[in-house]
């Protein structure tokens, strides 16, 4: 069969719904800032997954070391309102996650947590070594007003840069160096309002990882799910959202990450992905369950919780 050339469209707003702006009456707020970085902030405690700002081209990834890119890092800061941070939490160690991580933490006061791969990361950066801490399976984290448990989950297939960072890791370096250590599905609590989200940034799972486990909110990962079977995704579903028992899931990990942020987001070209095709029978399943299905739109303060109370 001939390989599709060119990319999906995403799905409008008749299609799919998007997640609500938040209110002043909001307790906390969620923006969703390209591929898997979200930002959870309440105006006093702000906490970041992954801070991937650099987003460089493809002919770059493929053929050059990498190093960040402070103007992009701080005008996506700027955009984002983001001047200070608590934590970055790092899903796993891949460029398009960690590439930026330690110089987000260095830039806004921020711990740099996540595996030890990520620690390595940290360690080759000019972050000191109070400001990088290494989770185990399990693990809680405390940051302001956040709560956030580590739960070890496996990569989406294929993982091209699997195994281990062993260790420090100095930009520049190349895409191939950034190995994915582990793979983290990360609960977070908001304790002062008990808002709860899993931020589950690569399309993979291990079966009842997240038994006893709950969520009102999923950040779900959708990356390479486009080509995995119908049966897969239907597991995936079962494993992440329908495990901690969410109303709503809100999609990552979706966009074209090989273009700048003052683009307007697109999917990935069908060469890595079908976002249309994993988008169907994701929209089926929620459909069966009666969860709220939402593409989020990018840089908006929105409240995934907004009809909390209303079931």
């Amino acid at each position: 069969m001939a390989r599709r050339i060119g990319r999906p469209a995403l799905p409008g707003p008749t299609e799919i719904a998007t997640t609500a702006s938040a209110s002043p009456r909001s307790p906390v707020t969620v923006s969703f800032l390209g591929v898997s970085t979200v930002l959870f902030d309440d105006g006093e405690s702000a906490i970041l997954t992954d801070g991937f700002f650099s987003r460089p081209s493809l002919p770059k990834t493929l053929a050059l070391p990498l190093r960040s890119d402070i103007r992009r890092i701080d005008a996506a800061l700027r955009r984002a309102g983001i001047t200070t941070l608590d934590a970055v939490l790092c899903a796993h160690s891949h460029y398009d996650h960690a590439l930026d991580s330690a110089a987000v933490a260095l830039r806004t006061g921020a711990v740099l947590v996540g595996g030890s791969s990520t620690g390595f990361i940290g360690q080759g950066s000019d972050l000191p070594n109070d400001r990088i801490v290494v989770v185990e399976n399990g693990g809680t984290t405390s940051h302001g007003s956040f709560a956030v448990t580590f739960v070890e989950s496996v990569h989406s297939y294929p993982d091209r840069a699997h195994g281990t960072i062993d260790r420090p890791l100095t930009q520049p370096a190349r895409v191939r160096e950034y190995r994915c250590g582990e793979a983290w599905s990360m609960h977070v609590e908001h304790v002062p309002s008990g808002r709860t989200a899993l931020v589950h940034s690569s399309a993979g799972f291990r079966s009842g990882m997240l038994d006893g486990r709950h969520a009102e909110v999923v950040y779900l990962s959708i990356g390479q799910l486009g080509r995995r079977p119908r049966a897969f995704v239907e597991q995936y579903w079962q494993e992440t959202v329908a495990a901690v028992g969410a109303r709503r899931v809100v999609l990552t990990h979706w966009d074209n990450f090989f273009r700048s942020l003052d683009e307007p987001l697109q999917a990935l070209a069908y060469a890595f992905d079908n976002v249309s095709a994993s988008i169907d029978v994701l929209d089926a399943c929620a459909r069966r369950d009666g969860i709220v299905l939402e593409l989020p739109t990018l840089w908006r303060r929105a409240d995934p919780w907004s009809d909390r109370g209303r079931v």
